[in-house]
C-alpha cells in the first residue's frame, strides 16, 4: 500500500514537472522578440533578427531605394544636367504586411502568440513601382526646346568678284528617349535586393540620347560637288546688234544663268531655248535662212550658242553635237561659232569634269559673258585656234534689166568667198603642250555674185 502510494506521487511530481516544463518552453517559445527563422524580406535574410531591428533594417532598405540617384548629362546642343531622386519620380518600395506581421508576432496569448510564430511566412515581397510618365515629362520638360528647331541646308553662293563661297548647314536635333526610359525602368525596380549596403548611394548616370538630323543638303556634300572656282569665261560683242537682237540675246543669257549640270551630264540648247520662250517673248531681228540673211523671230539667240561653246570648249569639256552656221559670223573667227535650229540643229555636250558645273551669264555695255565654275586643274589651259583649209569661190549670177541701157552692167551685191576651215583644240599644262585635235571642220558657203546686165544691142543693116 505504502509502496503504491509512493509511485502515484512519484508519477504525478513527474507529471507536474513535465507540465512546468512544457510550460516554461511554451513561455519561452512564445515570448521570443525575434523574427522565426529563414525569413526572407525580398531576397534578404531577417530570420533570427530582433522584431525592431528587422523592421529598421527593412524601412532603412525601402528608403534607400527611394533615395537613389537618376543623373542625365546634356549631351550635342545642351550641356546641363537632370539629377532626380528615385522617389521624386514616384518611385515607391514597400515589403507588403512585413511590418504588421512582425508587430504581431508580440501579440494575443502564449497560444496564440505560439501558433502564430510557428506558422508565420517564411518570405515577404517587395512591392516596387514609379511613375514613369514623370520622367519622361521632366526629359522633355528640360529638353524639349532642342527640337524646335529645323535643319537648314548649306549654300552655295557665288560673289560679284566670282569667287565661290559657302554657307555651312545647320543641323537640327530629336530627343530619342525610349530607350533611356527603358533602361531607367530596369535599373528602377531593384531585383538584386541585396541589402542598404548594395543600393545605398546608387546612381544611374547616362546620357542624354540626342539623334542628329542633318538637312538633305550638308556642307560636305555641296562641297563634293567640286564647284571650286571659276574655270573659264569667254566674252563676245553685240556692241552693233539692233534692240531686238541684243533683247533676244539678253533673254537667252538670263535663262541660262545658273545653269547647273551634274557630272557627266548633257545639256542641250534646245532645252534652254524652250525654256526661255516660256518666260519671254523673243523679238524680230535678222537671222541666217538658206545663207542669207533675213529678218526673222529670235535673231541672236546664236550669239549665246557660241559664246557659250567657246567657254565649254576651253574647259575641255566633250563637245556631243554642234555645227557652224552657214555664213561667217561677225563676233567670232571662223570655225568659232555653234548655231542653233529649231528642231532641226542643236548644240550639246556633255559634263565631262567629273564634278558638277555651274553656268554663270553676265550682260552688260553690250557684252556677253559666259562663266564656267567647276574643277579644273589650275596649272591647264586650252587653247582654240583655226586654220583656213581653202576658199570657196563665189557664184555671179546675171540678170537681164530691161530698164538699163543696152550693153551696160551693173553690180547690185558683191560676192564673198567661203571657206573651208579646221579648229584645233590644244591642251597645254604648264605651259607644256600635251595634246592637240581637230574637233571641227566647218564650212562657210559662198555668197554668189549678183550682176544686172542692160539688153542686148540689136544691129540692123542699113
Amino acid at each position: 500500500m505504502k509502496i503504491w502510494r509512493i509511485t502515484i506521487i512519484a508519477v504525478l511530481s513527474l507529471l507536474l514537472l513535465a507540465a512546468a516544463i512544457g510550460w516554461a518552453l511554451l513561455w519561452q517559445y512564445a515570448r521570443q522578440d525575434t523574427v522565426p527563422p529563414g525569413v526572407l524580406a525580398g531576397h534578404i535574410p531577417i530570420g533570427g533578427l530582433e522584431i525592431d531591428a528587422a523592421i529598421q533594417l527593412a524601412e532603412d532598405y525601402e528608403d534607400a531605394l527611394m533615395a537613389r540617384t537618376i543623373d542625365i548629362q546634356g549631351t550635342g546642343p545642351a550641356s546641363d544636367r537632370y539629377i532626380k531622386l528615385a522617389s521624386e519620380l514616384g518611385y515607391r518600395a514597400q515589403f507588403l504586411e512585413l511590418k504588421a506581421a512582425l508587430l504581431r508576432l508580440r501579440e494575443g496569448d502564449l497560444l496564440e502568440r505560439a501558433k502564430y510564430r510557428y506558422r508565420f511566412p517564411s518570405t515577404f515581397e517587395l512591392s516596387q513601382s514609379w511613375k514613369q510618365e514623370l520622367f519622361e515629362n521632366a526629359l522633355r520638360k528640360q529638353w524639349g526646346w532642342i527640337e524646335e528647331s529645323e535643319p537648314a541646308n548649306a549654300a552655295r553662293f557665288i560673289t560679284e568678284e566670282d569667287e565661290v563661297r559657302y554657307e555651312i548647314h545647320r543641323n537640327a536635333f530629336r530627343l530619342e528617349t525610349a530607350e533611356l526610359v527603358r533602361a531607367v525602368s530596369g535599373w528602377m525596380i531593384e531585383k538584386e535586393q541585396g541589402g542598404v549596403a548594395h543600393v545605398e548611394r546608387k546612381v544611374f548616370r547616362a546620357e542624354l540620347p540626342v539623334a542628329v538630323v542633318e538637312p538633305e543638303t550638308t556642307l560636305e556634300k555641296l562641297q563634293d560637288e567640286g564647284v571650286a572656282r571659276k574655270i573659264i569665261s569667254f566674252t563676245t560683242s553685240f556692241a552693233t546688234s539692233s534692240e531686238g537682237r541684243a533683247h533676244n540675246i539678253t533673254v537667252t543669257a538670263e535663262t541660262l544663268h545658273d545653269w547647273h549640270l551634274a557630272p557627266d551630264e548633257i545639256f542641250s540648247y534646245s532645252e534652254l531655248i524652250h525654256l526661255t520662250e516660256e518666260h519671254h517673248q523673243y523679238q524680230e531681228a535678222p537671222v541666217i535662212l538658206n545663207g542669207r540673211l533675213v529678218p526673222g523671230i529670235g535673231g541672236g539667240i546664236c550669239q549665246v550658242s557660241s559664246t557659250l561653246y567657246q567657254a565649254v570648249l576651253r574647259a575641255g569639256l566633250d563637245i556631243v553635237e554642234r555645227r557652224n552656221h552657214s555664213l561667217p559670223v561677225a563676233y567670232l573667227p571662223l570655225g568659232h561659232d555653234a548655231t542653233y535650229a529649231t528642231d532641226a540643229i542643236d548644240f550639246k555636250f556633255r559634263n565631262s569634269t567629273g564634278k558638277h558645273l555651274i553656268i554663270r551669264t553676265e550682260v552688260k555695255d553690250r557684252q556677253l559673258t559666259v562663266k564656267l565654275f567647276g574643277t579644273m586643274p589650275e596649272n591647264e589651259r586650252y587653247e582654240i585656234d583655226s586654220k583656213t583649209v581653202r576658199t570657196i569661190a563665189p557664184e555671179v549670177k546675171q540678170f537681164v534689166n530691161e530698164t538699163l541701157t543696152p550693153g551696160s552692167r551693173v553690180v547690185k551685191e558683191q560676192g564673198k568667198q567661203g571657206y573651208v576651215v579646221d579648229t584645233y583644240r590644244t591642251l597645254l599644262r604648264d605651259e607644256e603642250v600635251i595634246s592637240r585635235e581637230r574637233i571641227s571642220r566647218d564650212t562657210y558657203r559662198a555668197q554668189s555674185a549678183i550682176v544686172e546686165v542692160g539688153p542686148a544691142v540689136i544691129s540692123t543693116n542699113d
